[in-house]
């Protein structure tokens, strides 16, 4: 069973270069990908900068991807951003994992359960969205936070993505890797995003899953769109 999962940090469908927001540059490139599952961080509600949209519904309505969950995390006015999953089947267990370390800014990791269904199989694949902390102390205690709080079976699949905020593109090898996690692809720079010298984002798996294929977006309008690029795995469930 096969599916594709993008991550992206759209940086609230604010250009990164022109400033401007514009999600209908976002909602492009995402289409283009046709993604079943797409892990979203810095998602904006009811701010004015974002023309007061809750951007998970409207996002989510002009992808057709009906199915979304949205873990708010930074307060900003009246409104508030965070992390959203838009995705093709069903959500459940929604549960918005606060990883925030004393006075720093708020992070969290939005989990959700999915059925997956092709045909006459289905299977539940456990999803991890997360935004971790700038500092390199803050991001290794989020990580380890998240780990422990674990309760899944080894066998389990389970995707995490999202902005780890990974500078040196270590945190698969140090934390990750002993948890039985497997970093889907090569380690591929992705901010800023109109020249890309860092690898910030990522996506890691582990249980009955397989990593297929990763890409970084090589179109122009994702150079535009945010701050970040924009990453696509396809996976395929081994069971």
């Amino acid at each position: 069973m096969e599916l594709r999962v993008l991550t992206w940090n759209v940086h609230k469908c604010i250009g990164g270069i022109d400033r401007r927001y514009r999600p209908d540059r976002v909602i492009a490139i995402i289409d283009h990908y046709s993604p079943d599952l797409a892990l979203l961080q810095e998602v904006d509600e009811g701010v004015a900068r974002s023309s007061f949209h809750r951007q998970v519904d409207f996002l989510g309505e002009a992808l057709g991807m009906r199915h979304r969950a949205y873990g708010p995390n930074v307060r900003v006015g009246l409104g508030q951003y965070g992390n959203a999953i838009l995705s093709r089947w069903p959500l459940r267990d929604v549960h918005n994992h606060d990883l925030t370390l004393g006075p720093k800014k708020r992070r969290g990791a939005l989990y959700a359960r999915c059925r997956l269904r092709r045909g006459k199989r289905s299977r539940t694949v456990a999803i991890y969205n997360l935004h971790l902390g700038l500092a390199g102390f803050e991001r290794k205690i989020q990580l380890r936070r998240l780990l422990g709080d674990f309760d899944h079976n080894v066998r389990t699949p389970i995707i995490l993505g999202g902005d780890f905020n990974d500078v040196w593109g270590t945190l698969g090898r140090k934390l990750l890797a002993p948890a039985g996690f497997q970093r889907a692809g090569q380690l591929l720079h992705t901010y800023p995003a109109f020249l890309p010298v860092r690898p910030l984002d990522g996506i890691h798996v582990r249980g009955d899953i397989r990593v297929r294929h990763l890409a970084r977006s090589r179109m122009r309008l994702a150079r535009e769109a945010s701050d970040h690029l924009p990453l696509v795995a396809d996976l395929e469930l081994t069971v």
